[in-house]
């Protein structure tokens, strides 16, 4: 029965996407998991976000909440203080859930209470919702403990997870004034007191289409550095020295091969090429950058 199952509250925060809201709230209500809430978070839309809501408020499953524009995090706060579940899940505007993707989740749980975070694979999709890849089947995951490979490299997607409240009971929400990558803090932050796990198939379809934020590179970069920085500073000793040095090493080239491949910024690239072996002299992937910009190669 329903009762018998944890409460999941799933928060849709919500700005000028009237086009493609209807689906994702669809594709929560159509949960093969029936005990759900759906908090919809409108940050202040300009479009018909309220026409396209409308058809949604008889289900009393449904809570839709208006707030001036705040921005994302301020609207996923918001809906995870007004929410009720034991367990929170996120879903943006533009995307979707796969229908079994909470009955595969929730049940990790039980296995320990030390247990955070559940998280799983995407498939990305079109404007037009057309499939256009998966998660490769040789992407790396990682469970349990994953603060040393998380400062690496966030592998965790956003609209995969389902958290335990007791999460942000404990560490707080999303930080209010990052622009960008207000889901690498939270995980980083997350990693330090519970484990990880995740579903090892595609449970999200990830909508890709231009002028989305995601595709701010550069931005994601330049936040994600202060990201790193900051969580140093608050949680020191939770990284040991050669992931740190693992992990610079890998953001500077990435950060390099945004600036070569994306704008042509040869000189900033080799600079940050050079940053990266500063920290880790052998790091190949930094050497191989240098010698494809010297070749031309892009």
């Amino acid at each position: 029965m329903m009762s018998d199952k944890p409460l999941v509250s799933a928060v849709i925060a919500a700005y000028n996407m009237a086009e493609y809201l209807p689906l994702a709230v669809r594709s929560v209500l159509a949960q093969s998991y029936k005990n759900i809430e759906v908090l919809i978070v409108d940050d202040g839309s300009t479009d018909n976000t309220r026409e396209v809501v409308e058809e949604f408020l008889g289900d009393p499953r449904i809570n839709y909440i208006v707030q001036e524009n705040k921005g994302q995090a301020a609207a996923k706060n918001r809906g995870v203080y007004e929410s009720s579940g034991e367990y929170i899940a996120f879903l943006d505007a533009d995307d979707m859930w796969a229908p079994e993707k909470l009955d595969l989740q929730i049940p990790i749980f039980s296995r320990s209470k030390a247990l955070g975070v559940v998280y799983a694979k995407l498939i990305c999709i079109d404007e037009k919702g057309e499939e256009l890849l998966a998660m490769p089947d040789n992407y790396v995951l990682f469970r349990g403990r994953v603060s040393n490979p998380l400062f690496i490299r966030n592998f965790i997607r956003f609209g995969t997870v389902v958290i335990r409240r007791e999460c942000f009971e404990r560490l707080g929400g999303f930080k209010e004034y990052i622009r960008m990558g207000i889901d690498y803090d939270l995980w980083l932050r997350f990693s330090t007191q519970y484990e990880f796990d995740y579903v090892d198939r595609p449970l999200l379809y990830y909508r890709v289409w231009p002028g989305q934020m995601s595709n701010n590179f550069k931005g994601r970069y330049l936040n994600g550095i202060e990201i790193m920085k900051s969580f140093l500073q608050e949680f020191p000793g939770v990284i040991d020295e050669k992931t740190e040095k693992e992990a610079w090493a890998h953001t500077y080239v990435g950060f390099g091969q945004c600036l070569r491949k994306s704008d042509r910024q040869i000189g900033p690239a080799l600079g940050f090429y050079v940053r990266a072996l500063s920290h880790k002299l052998n790091y190949l992937p930094a050497w191989r950058a240098i010698i494809a910009t010297f070749l031309g190669i892009k």
